[in-house]
């Protein structure tokens, strides 16, 4: 057994040891005594009388009932993270034993819904508290209990099923198709299954177990969110999530199923990045998760996204996305269950056989909660105050991205593309969250405060940022786009860093001791950073460019370069009359081309370009 399949089937077994919410992990009837509180630390809670508890198990916490899991044991006390603000709850007060773990609901209704961190819809919460301001003690489920979705089977009496294989469909809304799959612990035959309208809990199909057992399914689910959901196995990524920016689809790709990382200062552009990348992307389903970001930011995000249109389908945005909502005010503890609870909700996507992308904005603030429930449980620190274990928790996390062949008897294909924002304080890179990111992602987008402050949008350093995707991806683009697309981009990527090496000259000695062949490079290197890697984000057709058209535009520029260059090896050549040409206007203006007429658009700016270049040659 190879060691993917092997993980494979230690996943799958511990799903079955674990529990899917179906068998508690203890009968709380049972429980003797009842547990009560002994400290209270902030969102750290101990408890005695905890015996029999296990970790991660849910509990309620004191007479309001706030919601926590037990993170720690020592023989009879347990040291409980609390979901909710803690203030005023005190010694003596009681816990209670739920026998669950924390999980989350999965079935049609998760799309256009806003959750905060622990999968609770924000609207509801709003309307039980009657207030705009989030009170404690609120318990709403994860999925509308009244709702009635249409169900159509694929399945019929008799056929032989497994775990992951399609039951039936609902249209959970006009863009995407919800498939209703046969949780992963089972296998055996359907003895009943029905057409109609039925709310989540409703059963849907019975299905009979090699061990004789009756399973009822129905159409909602629930999932640990602390449990990769189990997968057949693991592909190689060899195709781009096109994302429609430029700097990053040629210079800096990322692979569908791949994960990336996009660190940088205060202001330089990385909430506006991912909301780009959320937009424009080609992925089909988008998990937003706003972990610990100013509520003036997620207020944008919350205000905007519904308003959004999809550009690939004219619907709104809001359609395909999954949003939570766990700002720097709410408490800090439900900072660690978003995480997981967004990406819980992306893997359950992904096995319905979509491209599915996870925006997490900020997994800085993640690592800060983690650091601040660590020192409250005394734990020896790590660099800098974070725990010991950030570097395993942060791969955890990302390793749950991939391309992978989903479980079930059809063949079907899955991706789940992983995006964390990180926010080093000063912008410094060499901090431990960006550090353990950077170990564990294989592209690195870096935001540079300098280019924001410019206005250069996306402002992503391209000396400083790197993809390891390039090859894997190289026969894609050669192949699909063009025969020398790579051979494009790496001209590209010298020309940029060759600029970088002349700057230094120009403010010793000036732009006079340049010769003509190296003031070509830098003003090829300026239309490559203005005319090509910026774009305007408000622009309906600049902010977003298919690989086809960024291919035409790099060319265009390169064949400016190549045009210009017997030329400027000639010491009588007046660099001046190269800087006048009309066509470098044309170039300048040739994102704007709508998609439809890109072609033959550029192949006339192509001729027109080699002909007012080579019209300067002297005789």
């Amino acid at each position: 057994m190879d060691l993917l399949a092997s993980n494979v089937w230690l996943s799958e077994l511990s799903v079955l040891m674990f529990s899917i919410n179906l068998i508690p992990i203890s009968n709380p009837i049972l429980m003797s005594t009842t547990p009560v509180i002994t400290k209270v630390a902030g969102p750290l809670v101990v408890a005695k009388g905890m015996r029999d508890a296990q970790m991660y198990e849910v509990v309620r916490v004191s007479k309001e009932r706030l919601i926590g899991e037990v993170i720690e044991m020592h023989g009879d006390e347990a040291s409980i993270q609390v979901y909710e603000e803690t203030g005023g709850i005190g010694p003596g007060e009681p816990v209670e034993r739920t026998g669950l773990t924390m999980s989350v609901e999965l079935g049609p209704g998760l799309l256009t819904s806003i959750y905060d961190g622990i999968q609770r819809p924000l609207a509801v919460i709003e309307q039980q508290a009657q207030s705009p301001y989030i009170t404690r003690g609120i318990e709403a489920h994860g999925l509308d209990r009244e709702k009635k979705w249409d169900f159509e089977p694929r399945k019929k009496v008799g056929d032989a099923v497994q775990g992951g294989d399609v039951l039936g469909t609902v249209q959970e809304t006009t863009l995407i198709e919800h498939r209703v799959l046969v949780p992963p612990y089972i296998r055996g035959t359907v003895v009943s299954i029905e057409s109609g309208s039925f709310a989540v809990e409703q059963i849907i199909a019975v299905v009979k177990t090699d061990s004789g057992k009756e399973e009822k399914i129905a159409l909602m689910q629930k999932w640990p969110i602390r449990i990769p959901r189990p997968v057949k196995h693991k592909t190689f990524p060899n195709k781009p999530l096109v994302t429609g920016m430029r700097i990053l689809d040629t210079l800096f790709p990322i692979a569908k199923g791949g994960a990336g990382a996009i660190p940088g200062p205060f202001g330089s552009g990385k909430t506006v990045t991912q909301q780009s990348l959320a937009k424009y992307s080609d992925a089909q389903v988008i998990v937003y998760i706003g972990c610990g970001e100013r509520g003036n930011e997620m207020t944008d995000v919350l205000v905007e996204f519904p308003h959004l249109t999809d550009p690939n389908s004219g619907e709104p945005l809001m359609k395909r996305t999954v949003m939570i909502a766990n700002t720097s005010n709410m408490p800090v503890a439900a900072r660690e269950a978003s995480v997981n609870t967004g990406i819980t909700i992306a893997e359950y996507y992904r096995d319905m056989g979509y491209d599915v992308a996870l925006m997490a904005d900020s997994t800085s603030r993640w690592a800060e909660a983690m650091r601040e429930m660590s020192g409250r449980l005394q734990e020896m620190p790590g660099e800098e105050g974070y725990p010991a274990y950030l570097g395993s928790r942060t791969a955890g996390f990302y390793e749950r991205a991939g391309i992978v062949d989903c479980l079930g008897s059809e063949t079907r294909v899955g991706s789940l593309s992983v995006i964390g924002a990180v926010s080093p304080p000063g912008g410094d890179f060499s901090e431990p969250v960006t550090q353990n990111t950077l170990r564990v992602t294989k592209v690195f987008w870096a935001l540079d405060a300098k280019l924001a402050y410019k206005r250069h949008f996306p402002a992503i350093n391209w000396l400083q940022s790197y993809s390891l995707y390039q090859d894997n991806l190289q026969e894609y683009f050669n192949r699909e786009i063009a025969e020398n697309f790579t051979e494009n981009r790496m001209r590209a990527q010298v020309i940029l860093q060759e600029e970088s090496k002349l700057e230094e000259i120009v403010r010793l000695v000036g732009m006079d001791a340049l010769s003509p062949k190296e003031q070509l490079t830098l003003e090829v290197a300026r239309m490559i950073r203005e005319d090509f890697l910026f774009q305007n984000g408000f622009d309906p057709i600049d902010a977003r460019s298919s690989l086809r058209k960024q291919y035409l535009i790099l060319r265009c520029i390169l064949a400016f370069m190549d045009s210009a260059f017997p030329l400027v090896e000639k010491e009588e050549f007046d660099f001046s009359a190269l800087q006048q040409l009309s066509c470098k206007g044309e170039i300048a203006q040739s994102s704007f081309i709508p998609e439809e007429e890109i072609e033959e658009a550029f192949s006339a700016l192509e001729k027109t370009i080699v002909s007012q270049v080579t019209s300067l040659k002297i005789s």
